[in-house]
C-alpha cells in the first residue's frame, strides 16, 4: 500500500485573503466559508503569510488587556466587531479600530509550506511539532491548495463510513 500524500488529502478551492484586506472582511470570510484561518496571497497567489482565527483572537486580547486597565469589567466580547450604531463609546472605538485594521497587521510572516507530493504522515508530524492547523500547498511558489489538521481528520472519519 503506497504511502498517502498531501494531493490525496488537500484542499483546492482555498480561501484566501490579500494583505491590504481589512481585519473585519477577513473575520466575516473565515465565518461564511467556516475555516479557521487562511493564507495571505498577492495578485499571483504566491503566498505572503497566513492569518487565523488565533491572530484575531490574540489581537481582541490585546485590546481587552488595555480595556480592563481602564474601566470596570466591560469586555469586547459583548460589542461584535461589525456593530455600527452610532453610539460612541469606548468599546464601539476600540471594535472599529480593530475591525478596520489590515491583514498584513496580524498575519503570520513565516510560513511553513509543503508540495502536492509530500507524504501526509511527515507533514502531519511537522504541523503538530509546530503547531500549526494548516499548511499552504505550493507547486512552484504558487499556492494550489492547503492541508489542515481537519482535512486530515475528516478523511480517518471517512474511511470508516
Amino acid at each position: 500500500m503506497s504511502q498517502l500524500r498531501v494531493r490525496d488529502l488537500m484542499t483546492t478551492q482555498v480561501i484566501t485573503v490579500k494583505p491590504t484586506d481589512s481585519v473585519r472582511h477577513a473575520v466575516i470570510k473565515m465565518a461564511i466559508d467556516n475555516v479557521a484561518g487562511a493564507p495571505v496571497t498577492d495578485n499571483r497567489s504566491h503566498v505572503l503569510g497566513m492569518v487565523s482565527q488565533t491572530d484575531v483572537l490574540k489581537l481582541l486580547l490585546k485590546y481587552q488587556q488595555k480595556l480592563d486597565s481602564g474601566t470596570g469589567g466591560e469586555t469586547l466580547l459583548n460589542h461584535p466587531l461589525d456593530n455600527m450604531e452610532g453610539e460612541g463609546d469606548v468599546l464601539e472605538s476600540i471594535s472599529e479600530e480593530i475591525a478596520s485594521m489590515t491583514v498584513e497587521q496580524i498575519m503570520v510572516r513565516t510560513v511553513i509550506s509543503t508540495t502536492p507530493d509530500a507524504h501526509l504522515i511527515e507533514v502531519l508530524k511537522a504541523m503538530m511539532v509546530a503547531d500549526i492547523g494548516r499548511l499552504p500547498v505550493l507547486e512552484q511558489g504558487v499556492l494550489v491548495g492547503t492541508i489542515s489538521r481537519s482535512d486530515i481528520i475528516f478523511a480517518l472519519y471517512k474511511k470508516k463510513v
